[in-house]
């Protein structure tokens, strides 16, 4: 009975969606856009705050004009949810490369045929690195209107927040997808 030469598909489904949520996720972290702050008193009707989390930039919209680095005079960077996301970020990153790592040894890339504990083994950690992203996303965006901002602004989110949630949940189905290795394992 000669074994099967295809990859198992929750394998292929797991490879395709993790790599694709690692830069989803990569590019909300750095991308300076969790939260839009517009008509701020004081300031041209045209002017945009965008707030990350490790930057602040003012935008003029009739100029495209942008400046980065912009000081912090409300206290954004100190508040809870936007430290959280400064730690769990980038951590969720590491874990992603990391269970991404393993995968591709346990996937039928290096061998003959798949190494299905392995497999389910970089599911979980994937699983867990997609959590580890979700976590500050969605606390962030239960706390968007609470962290400090200009009274009479508008708050609306960014688009840092958006790809940071579905490269979380692309991370959590390509983790599931590989865990489901652990299938196989168990019937060998």
């Amino acid at each position: 009975n000669l074994p099967s030469m295809r990859t198992p598909t929750e394998m292929i489904v797991g490879l395709v969606l993790c790599p694709c949520g690692l830069l989803l996720t990569l590019t909300g972290t750095l991308a300076p856009s969790w939260r839009k702050v517009s008509l701020i008193p004081d300031q041209p009707v045209d002017v945009v705050w965008e707030q990350g989390i490790w930057d602040i930039c003012k935008e003029q919209q009739s100029t495209h004009d942008r400046l980065c680095g912009q000081a912090d005079e409300l206290g954004y960077f100190e508040q809870v949810p936007v430290r959280v996301a400064q730690g769990l970020m980038p951590s969720a990153l590491v874990v992603t490369v990391v269970g991404l790592v393993v995968a591709a040894l346990g996937v039928r890339c290096w061998q003959p045929e798949p190494r299905h504990l392995v497999a389910g083994v970089s599911g979980l950690v994937l699983l867990l690195s997609g959590l580890m992203s979700l976590v500050p996303s969605s606390w962030y965006t239960q706390e968007l209107w609470a962290l400090p901002a200009p009274s009479g602004s508008t708050l609306t989110v960014g688009y840092s927040l958006v790809l940071s949630y579905l490269g979380s949940c692309l991370e959590i189905l390509g983790g599931v997808a590989l865990a489901l290795s652990f299938h196989h394992y168990c019937k060998e």
